[in-house]
């Protein structure tokens, strides 16, 4: 990838560039699944922590869980689950407006004092267009997207998957910015473009796939 591609990957709608990773080992938590559905959720977030090269973990030792993944039917089904709204703050008007947009989907990081990620939410509304898609689909989509804080920007016109062999894959072009990104030698978060210039060059002393 070019270094003009990698940092349209983290421009943000309001044009300001916004990177960070994950500063800690994830310790992913699923809710509203079968435990068939689960194994595949779990071995996503293994998968691409493998290829980052980074840890997963049982525990977090300050909150316990610092991934949470929700999938339900209906955006008020939320309002019924027992401390959310401390953990996600004004979520009632939250709700209200993902129900106005039709949405069916919504992550919300937090940061350590260094910007490097600390915990994630993810909110999986299973409408019809969800529904469809292989359970294997869809948790790596959601993993990957929760691993780096993209730009908003970053996937909309183009999915981080692609099809391989009839199987899906993660792009390579994607994995490779992953791998370069949570090289020891980068910064766990960034706000200044030349960073897209330090994570070029990272994937390009990277071996051919």
């Amino acid at each position: 990838m070019t270094p003009e591609e990698i940092e349209a990957l983290f421009t943000r709608s309001d044009g300001s560039y916004a990177f960070a990773r994950w500063g800690r080992p994830v310790a992913p938590v699923v809710f509203g699944v079968e435990d068939e559905t689960l194994s595949v959720v779990k071995g996503a977030w293994e998968a691409v922590a493998t290829l980052a090269g980074h840890q997963m973990t049982e525990t977090d030792p300050e909150l316990g869980t610092n991934v949470m993944m929700f999938f339900f039917r209906d955006w008020a089904e939320l309002l019924d689950l027992p401390d959310l709204g401390r953990l996600v703050p004004e979520l009632d008007a939250l709700i209200v407006r993902l129900q106005g947009a039709d949405a069916n989907q919504y992550r919300i990081f937090r940061f350590d004092e260094a910007g490097a990620i600390k915990a994630c939410f993810i909110f999986l509304r299973m409408d019809a267009v969800l529904a469809a898609m292989p359970a294997e689909t869809l948790a790596l989509n959601q993993v990957v997207q929760s691993f780096l804080l993209w730009s908003d920007l970053a996937f909309r016109d183009r999915s981080p998957l692609a099809l391989a062999g009839g199987h899906t894959i993660l792009r390579p072009d994607i994995a490779g910015v992953i791998r370069a990104a949570y090289d020891p030698v980068m910064p766990a978060a960034a706000q200044d473009k030349s960073h897209a210039l330090r994570l070029a060059a990272r994937v390009s002393m990277q071996p051919p796939e």
